[in-house]
């Protein structure tokens, strides 16, 4: 079966050849010239990821990852031609999975691509059947779900990895290299400040005060650990 993936952008001299070579890699590709039918067609079919531009007519990039990503799950990989720090961090912040920067070569895009769905296979096949409970945190690997004081909350693929990981290893550090081998994989090409994003994600849903964090703590230089409770 083909991987379906659909290419949001409104530039017809980056959707015709992108769409092309993806074709020819052995995908199956959908396009939308704006946003506002690319999030249309992304609530209502099944593809296995997005690519997404953020400069577009009727809706920016930004609106349809924030939109999209709280109604799926679904692989974002966001294509921009704003190389400044900040505006890549806001992709990941909306909920992109990676970003990618114009100009870009094709090789890069599917390198980036391939790790990408990669990762997210990954994720979906961690075979386990226990629970971890910390206080008042309890993470149900069989069933992906994790319970605070017997309210559910809603993670994302990466934050329950990253979560499970810290919980694990209750009380020892696990340093920034390994986070990223075991979540993200070796292969990950990415910001590495995708990782400080995802912990102020988690902190935000499992402390009560996100500013002051108990469960979740840093250790400067080294990594993070979740505290013994």
């Amino acid at each position: 079966m083909s991987t379906k993936i659909l290419l949001i952008d409104d530039d017809p001299l980056i959707t015709g050849p992108l769409s092309r070579s993806l074709a020819q890699h052995g995908y199956e590709v959908s396009v939308a010239d704006n946003g506002r039918d690319g999030l249309e067609m992304a609530l209502h079919n099944s593809f296995q990821a997005v690519i997404l531009d953020v400069m577009m007519p009727e809706m920016d990039g930004w609106t349809v990852c924030r939109q999209l990503r709280e109604k799926s799950g679904v692989p974002i990989l966001m294509l921009t031609a704003l190389g400044e720090e900040v505006d890549r961090i806001l992709g990941l912040e909306l909920g992109a999975d990676d970003y990618l920067v114009k100009p870009f070569s094709t090789r890069e895009l599917l390198a980036r691509l391939k790790a990408m769905l990669r990762r997210v296979a990954i994720d979906q096949a961690v075979p386990a059947d226990h629970t971890i409970k910390i206080g008042r945190v309890t993470l149900n690997i069989d069933q992906r779900t994790v319970v605070k004081d017997g309210q559910s909350l809603t993670l994302r693929y990466k934050e329950f990895e990253l979560l499970y990981l810290l919980m694990s290893q209750v009380g020892q550090i696990v340093g920034r290299a390994e986070i990223f081998d075991q979540v993200w994989g070796t292969d990950w090409l990415g910001d590495t400040r995708t990782l400080d994003v995802h912990i102020r994600w988690l902190r935000e849903k499992i402390e009560d005060d996100p500013s002051q964090p108990l469960a979740i703590q840093t250790v400067r230089g080294v990594g993070y650990r979740y505290a013994e409770s």
